[in-house]
């Protein structure tokens, strides 16, 4: 069902968080890169407010697991730099809404400077942070941007859904050679996975087939897989097999899993965080018409983020993103069952 991955398909797993397979992945990679430190505010004592770092500098030390002043700009410019003269930092941002104060360092630097040097300059950069609402942290601190590095050449974008795609992941974003931003959903920190013991990594642009079905696909990304999982086990009680389709990565994107799965159902729904609006859903959905119009039963369907500042108001955050009922009505809809 899932994609094979390298190379430690026959490892004995351990069920952790999405938490402690970040905080694995980055001290596996500080111990086997003396070259890769991590950088921003409050990563070292305090281990991040979500504490997924916790621990880390105490083994490598504040040379390495180094805490920033409140200037994202600064300390982004500071990696850039580093990075294009050898280094391998990954940039702590602990709130993706912050992506605001790192764009001129991110999009019109790192992500151009191999372009503009003709080759001959790189920048191998990681750029953690995260997304997501339903957390009651308001309009500054809950919004889902991956649509706006996705849209960026020179850029690539891993939006992990589980334990085991966060680790695996994280650990090919630091050995590339191109900026990457990494979008990590901060209420799934504490959600457990089976990881495995070993070294593995995943490779971008392979999409994973979370759950196997053939009366709908269900494209969904980040946040939205478990919704999307948790949708298809209510379908299945109706009688209604979803396949759930994870991209992993928005750039590269893995546009042949998602087409091939669609050409043998016959109907799609793309399930995003971001605002529904010009973002990722809209992308994805568009890929399906250009690839597998002929097949499609019914039009693609785009559930994604109401297009509103994200409230305060527990009860209103609340049905300002997609659920897993509102995915399963959607698919009923679609294959005409009430």
């Amino acid at each position: 069902m899932s994609t094979p991955e390298a190379p430690a398909a026959a490892a004995p797993t351990r069920r952790i968080t999405f938490g402690q397979a970040v905080n694995e992945a980055l001290a596996e990679e500080l111990r086997r890169d003396e070259r890769v430190f991590v950088i921003g505010e409050d990563v070292a004592e305090a281990g991040t407010p979500f504490k997924v770092l916790a621990g880390l500098v105490a083994e490598f030390g504040p040379e390495r697991i180094v805490d920033a002043p409140i200037s994202e700009a600064g300390f982004t410019g500071l990696a850039v730099g580093a990075a294009m003269t050898g280094m391998r930092p990954v940039v702590d941002i602990m709130f993706g809404d912050f992506l605001t104060l790192v764009m001129d360092q991110l999009v019109n630097q790192a992500a151009k400077v191999h372009y503009m040097s003709g080759g001959s300059l790189k920048v191998p950069l990681v750029l953690r942070t995260t997304l997501g609402a339903t957390r009651r942290s308001a309009a500054q601190h809950s919004q889902s941007l991956q649509a706006w590095v996705s849209h960026i050449p020179g850029l690539k974008v891993a939006i992990p859904s589980t334990p085991y795609d966060a680790k695996g992941l994280l650990k090919t974003a630091i050995r590339d050679d191109n900026p990457v931003v990494f979008i990590e959903d901060k209420l799934h920190y504490p959600l457990e996975g089976d990881v495995p013991a070993g070294e593995y990594t995943i490779p971008f642009g392979v999409a994973d087939v979370k759950r196997a079905g053939d009366d709908v696909t269900v494209v969904a990304t980040s946040s939205m897989v478990q919704a999307a999982l948790a949708a298809a086990e209510l379908l299945a009680a109706d009688g209604i097999a979803a396949e759930v389709i994870d991209p992993r990565t928005t750039r590269p994107l893995d546009e042949a899993t998602i087409a091939r799965s669609v050409e043998r159902t016959g109907r799609a729904i793309v399930v995003d965080e971001g605002h529904r609006s010009y973002g990722v859903s809209a992308e994805i959905a568009a890929i399906i018409g250009e690839r597998a119009f002929y097949h499609l039963d019914a039009p693609v369907r785009r559930l994604a983020a109401r297009d509103v500042p994200v409230p305060f108001s527990p009860p209103l955050e609340d049905v300002t993103v997609p659920t897993a009922e509102a995915i399963a009505a959607t698919a009923r809809e679609l294959v005409g069952a009430r």
